[in-house]
């Protein structure tokens, strides 16, 4: 029998729908289990079964409408002996103010003072829409407020530019100590990072990659040789209610 145009169209859709929702079937289900870097946001409580070694932790967020300041999700400062921490502030917005910085800084020094193991700032900031040469102004004037015994480290988007190309990060190689690529978007993984990563052959920053748990990943060849990839950083997910 033969299928009418609409319905053809309809069929057609529904198999790209169905092929899109489908892992690659050349790639692995990301597992928190075997990693020992992780994302950790409030609310999210790692696996008992996993051994951390270095934490990504959510301290607060700078967000756009009134005065520029850290809005803190994080209460409390635990310690957590033997575990590198990572403080992570996500930013809507650059127009930073002294109360703003002294806060941030202030939090670093409490977490340490706790005994615990800081590595330093990590800026989680979206420069794709906003301009990266704004960016980078701003990170430098970040890094000569921060202390020394502190790095910086920020997140890079696959699509920092029109053609998502890591040049557009490279230029940040004087200011920051690493950079984490983040691979997904939301629970998904997004798709065509194989070409991304061979634009990054020459990358001159210390970079770790990040995946989200439950997507899909196959490593790109190039990773396994790179003299600057410093392995990866999982994202924990929150259990679905």
């Amino acid at each position: 029998m033969t299928m009418r145009p609409v319905a053809w169209a309809m069929a057609l859709l529904a198999t790209l729908t169905l092929s899109a929702c489908q892992p690659r079937p050349d790639a692995d289900i990301v597992a928190a289990a075997g990693h020992d870097a992780f994302y950790v946001w409030p609310g999210v409580r790692p696996a008992k079964t996993l051994q951390p070694k270095t934490l990504y932790l959510l301290d607060g967020e700078v967000r756009r409408g009134g005065a520029a300041r850290l809005e803190r999700l994080r209460m409390g400062v635990p310690r957590l002996p033997g575990k590198t921490v990572w403080l992570v502030v996500r930013a809507d917005r650059l127009d930073w103010n002294e109360a703003t910085y002294a806060t941030i800084f202030n939090d670093l020094r409490r977490w340490q003072d706790a005994g615990n193991q800081v590595a330093g700032l990590q800026i989680d900031f979206d420069a794709a829409t906003r301009g990266i040469d704004g960016y980078a102004l701003f990170l430098r004037e970040l890094r000569r407020r921060l202390p020394q015994s502190w790095q910086l480290s920020i997140t890079g988007l696959m699509d920092w530019s029109a053609h998502g190309d890591p040049r557009a990060l490279a230029q940040f190689s004087k200011i920051i100590d690493e950079v984490v690529v983040q691979t997904y978007q939301g629970r998904t993984t997004i798709e065509g990072y194989d070409s991304y990563f061979q634009r990054m052959e020459n990358f001159p920053i210390p970079f770790r990659v990040a995946l989200v748990e439950g997507g899909t990943w196959r490593a790109p060849a190039m990773l396994a040789h790179h003299p600057q990839f410093r392995g990866y950083v999982v994202f924990l997910l929150a259990a679905e209610k």
